[in-house]
């Protein structure tokens, strides 16, 4: 059965994800959608679909869309934006969700999707392989992440959440990618690069306590939170974000983020 939650049951980070954090990529997915011409013809699987943003997009250009998460108070937040029942009087829109990942046994609900991304959470090349193989022969294949470190203003507050987690390195943690990883983990998922792009993807905030929140809501921080506590991770975050408060006191931090396209 399929969990249920009220928003004042989600956790705090699922809900400021959704409300806070999850905006900041809109650039990254109209330019992919832009780049493959999502519409119509287009059967979308969005591995790590979030809260589902990047779904609501790609729904509202006509595309049949499945999201798989393995964080299912997020994918609660995803029913509420693309399920929405009738009386409520939003527009419900062709998508399925599903909790969990693919596998090579059990593919996801639907058609066999002719584009399949993960833009919020990069896989690993077993779940990345097992939906591409689920996928018609020709597809898409997203996979995106940070770009280099010294071209995003975020770094010194991500790196906190490796320097904070014990062991250090977590596998849950930021940590800084190399030129060829995306295109080197396409191919271990038995894919063929096909091209690549970087778009501009600045994190703006209303306020400084915006700021630490969205960034904790990334899950980056959770064993950075669990070696120490929220408290002292917070105020290192706040720290690290001082020098991107404006006089009007926003907070603004450029980015820039990677994409690579493989073939399945």
């Amino acid at each position: 059965m399929t969990a249920t939650f009220t928003a004042q049951q989600l956790p705090r980070a699922a809900r400021d994800w959704a409300e806070i954090q999850e905006r900041m990529l809109v650039p990254l997915y109209e330019a992919v959608y832009d780049r493959l011409e999502v519409g119509p013809h287009t059967r979308l699987l969005g591995l790590g679909c979030g809260s589902g943003l990047a779904l609501l997009l790609a729904a509202s250009r006509g595309a049949d869309v499945t999201g798989m998460d393995t964080d299912e108070h997020r994918l609660a937040l995803a029913r509420a934006r693309l399920c929405a029942e009738p009386q409520w009087g939003a527009r419900p829109y062709p998508v399925r969700l599903a909790h969990g990942s693919p596998t090579h046994d059990s593919p996801p609900e639907g058609p066999a999707p002719n584009l399949v991304t993960a833009f919020d959470a990069r896989p690993g090349a077993e779940t990345l392989a097992a939906a591409a193989r689920h996928a018609e022969r020709g597809s898409a294949v997203v996979v995106a992440d940070w770009g280099p470190a010294e071209r995003c203003a975020a770094t010194p507050a991500l790196r906190i959440a490796t320097r904070l987690a014990q062991p250090p390195h977590h596998a849950a943690s930021w940590q800084p990618r190399g030129r060829d990883d995306l295109e080197n983990l396409a191919r271990q998922a038995g894919l063929r690069p096909d091209g690549s792009g970087r778009v501009s993807c600045p994190f703006g905030y209303a306020d400084l306590d915006s700021a630490v929140r969205g960034l904790l809501s990334t899950g980056f921080y959770a064993a950075a939170v669990r070696a120490t506590d929220e408290v002292q991770v917070s105020k290192e975050l706040a720290e690290a974000l001082h020098p991107h408060v404006r006089s009007d006191g926003t907070v603004w931090l450029p980015n820039l983020f990677r994409y690579v396209i493989a073939r399945v």
